[in-house]
């Protein structure tokens, strides 16, 4: 699955944004509040665009108060991403993302982690 299209829409059916994070340029953690809340997920995908970034986890907050943390320590380069991640659970509705990543690289730009979700 690529998506490094415009929308990602078209050559992905089924697959919706469910939000995106400009990142800064030191180890940092940031929150990313989902865009969507009248849909559930059963997967998510994460892609990077603009710079790289190096991340480690992330934390998925659940509408009804539960959470899933996700190891990934992987090495985004600028239009790479994420392998496919499974929810646990049933009816899983997305409040927000929580991820830890630093950006000790050679990209001079700042990266953005854009979120999908099916």
């Amino acid at each position: 699955i690529s998506f490094l299209g415009s929308t990602g829409f078209s050559s992905n059916p089924g697959w919706r944004k469910i939000g995106e994070k400009q990142v800064d340029y030191r180890m940092d953690h940031d929150v990313l509040n989902a865009s969507v809340h009248d849909g559930s997920f059963k997967q998510i995908k994460f892609v990077v665009r603009g710079g790289s970034l190096n991340m480690y986890k992330c934390v998925v907050h659940f509408q009804n108060g539960e959470r899933q943390e996700i190891e990934l320590r992987n090495n985004f380069k600028r239009g790479s991403d994420s392998r496919v991640i499974d929810l646990e659970g049933k009816q899983r509705f997305i409040d927000k993302i929580s991820f830890w990543y630093d950006t000790k690289n050679a990209s001079n730009q700042k990266a953005k982690m854009v979120v999908w979700g099916k």
